[in-house]
């Protein structure tokens, strides 16, 4: 089966730049696909300093759907929005005061592969990282979530004058060249050693060859979720075969389960959940997707969460883009209200989305009459 490669190279065009992460492109580029991938054979999407985060999520959202292996090589800055204080890749328009609405929120990689299998999804990450970032990153980590092995460093901002270099992918890029891509341990540690005297002592490593990586939330460990196996992983298999249905009666077993045991409200029962909302996109149900991110959102705030909390956010944004899907009037019709009202509440960071609600809204309403 063939793998599919994510280049995603990403940093702003002004003032702020701290590394030239487009630079590494054409190094990347001059891979073998089925290099870069480990695979016999592999499609590669290439994204060079992308304005709109909606966009890259479009990307990154068809890249993770992807039957067979994925692998994501990510070079690019890290910054902190002013709102949340949550980590993002910051994109070609990004300055420090728009954060939140021109740069990628971190969380939005992990939640997009989430449902996919560690043992065949792969992060290559060579971030520089802003004071206020590298502060965040110092002390809590950069959580990728357990559906991916990742390597790669976090390396702060150079006092120096001048734009930094992503040596760390120059590195791997250049070992990849010689049509051999070892297992990735060992190629994050060649790597490593090619740039130990630039960048020692100041990098964080983002996984350890050999050894535990250290906590938090480097290491990826598996889902403590999973009873005898992983369940994500049959899930996925599942649904690279079209058995949508044996998938989500996997799922909701286990949000069962995860329900009796700790509550509809837990995290462990909302992961489910968020699981089922998944897998009837992939099954193409709209309807029940939508219903089912409604769901999720209703019981976050109901347990106090906050209404810009990123899981609140994510739920809410992707029961507007299923609602979107739906073609059956009826259906929107009676979901639209729901919808709006969690607008009014979660705006969210696309600006107009419950004007947008409303009107299409007003649409199905009129053509009822």
């Amino acid at each position: 089966m063939p793998g599919t490669v994510l280049l995603l190279a990403a940093s702003p065009l002004g003032r702020g730049r701290l590394v030239d992460a487009a630079g590494v492109l054409p190094v990347l580029a001059a891979v073998a696909p089925a290099v870069l991938s480990g695979t016999d054979t592999a499609n590669v999407v290439e994204l060079a300093d992308p304005l709109e985060p909606q966009a890259v999520l479009t990307r990154l959202r068809a890249a993770a759907a992807a039957p067979g292996p994925l692998t994501v090589y990510i070079a690019g800055q890290l910054q902190l929005d002013r709102r949340q204080r949550l980590p993002h890749l910051a994109l070609a328009r990004t300055t420090a005061a728009t954060v939140r609405y021109t740069a990628l929120p971190w969380h939005w990689i992990r939640e997009e592969l989430r449902l996919r299998s560690a043992a065949d999804t792969a992060l290559v990450v060579d971030l520089h990282a802003d004071a206020e970032a590298w502060s965040y990153v110092a002390e809590r980590g950069l959580d990728c979530g357990a559906s991916a092995a990742v390597h790669g460093r976090v390396a702060p901002g150079s006092g120096r004058r001048g734009v930094a270099e992503p040596a760390y992918m120059k590195a791997v890029a250049t070992l990849l060249r010689s049509g051999h891509r070892p297992p990735l341990p060992r190629l994050h540690e060649q790597a490593l050693g090619r740039i130990a005297e630039s960048s020692a002592g100041r990098d964080l490593v983002l996984a350890v060859p050999g050894g535990p990586a250290p906590r938090p939330p480097f290491a990826v460990e598996p889902d403590p979720r999973a009873t005898g196996g992983d369940p994500h992983a049959a899930i996925s298999a599942a649904v690279r075969d079209g058995r949508h249905g044996e998938a989500d009666a996997l799922a909701a077993r286990h949000e069962q389960l995860a329900v009796r045991a700790h509550g509809a409200a837990s995290d462990e029962a909302l992961h489910w959940a968020e699981v089922r909302a998944d897998l009837a996109m992939f099954a193409g149900d709209a309807v029940r997707s939508c219903r089912a991110w409604l769901a999720v959102a209703g019981v976050r705030l109901a347990a106090g969460q906050a209404v810009d909390a990123p899981a609140v956010e994510a739920a809410v944004d992707r029961a507007h883009h299923q609602w979107g899907r739906i073609t059956d009037a009826a259906a929107a019709r009676e979901l639209g209200p729901a919808l709006a009202q969690l607008r009014l509440r979660v705006p969210g960071r696309r600006q107009g989305a419950l004007e947008n609600v409303r009107r299409q809204l007003h649409q199905l309403q009129a053509a009822a009459r």
